[in-house]
């Protein structure tokens, strides 16, 4: 099980920037990232090297963070693994709430990041079906 940090962030120029700088002032790597916006405002998650204290650095500069407990699934780089993580979890009926990719840089292989209701019961699940879960 991975910590994600969620940013609520304003829909605006620079804005970005300013939160990588901050990570960046405190010495925090950036592992992987989705953002999804509107018009006004936008959700930025992301899996960091210290994610407690981005969400403090973040908080202390106005940024209304949150933890959430997402699972990294390490796949082959191969076609077709995606689609078979995700057929896995259609057969045991695990909706995914969102997914994205990061890569574990040690080995060079690629992780799903996802996010669902029962992160624990998923874990398990994907483990007796054969997936390396972090």
């Amino acid at each position: 099980m991975l910590n994600q940090l969620a940013i609520f962030a304003e829909n605006k120029k620079g804005t970005m920037q300013k939160i990588t700088g901050i990570l960046a002032e405190n010495d925090i790597n950036i592992l992987g990232s989705v953002t999804n916006d509107s018009a006004e405002y936008g959700i930025i998650r992301m899996l960091v090297s210290k994610p407690e204290e981005a969400m403090k650095a973040l908080c202390e500069a106005g940024y209304l963070c949150k933890l959430t407990d997402v699972l990294g699934i390490e796949v082959a780089d191969e076609v077709g693994n995606l689609n078979r993580l995700l057929l896995a979890l259609d057969e045991s009926n695990i909706s995914v709430d969102y997914l994205y990719l990061s890569f574990d840089r040690e080995k060079g292989s690629p992780i799903m990041v996802l996010h669902v209701n029962d992160t624990a019961e998923v874990e398990e699940c994907l483990k007796y079906k054969g997936f390396h879960v972090l």
